[in-house]
């Protein structure tokens, strides 16, 4: 299967406890994808530069680096 919508190239990828599958690109989204049947679930921005790295964290978090010299955090509920 594949997942598509970034309109650039995929930098990293991460998995949640719950098989969510988060997707950080060049073009400075993260993009949200039902682990299950690889729907897109919802696109979060705010970086104004590539996304280059993520990670799920505790409590729901998902903390976002990029080049814009940010680290953004998200709640993943």
């Amino acid at each position: 299967r594949r997942l598509e919508g970034h309109t650039n190239w995929v930098q990293c990828l991460a998995v949640g406890p719950d098989g969510t599958v988060y997707s950080g690109s060049f073009d400075g989204t993260i993009r949200v994808w039902s682990g299950e049947d690889g729907a897109h679930i919802r696109t979060l921005s705010g970086h104004s530069e590539p996304v280059f790295a993520l990670t799920v964290g505790l409590n729901d978090k998902l903390y976002t680096g990029s080049l814009d010299k940010s680290i953004r955090v998200w709640s993943t509920r």
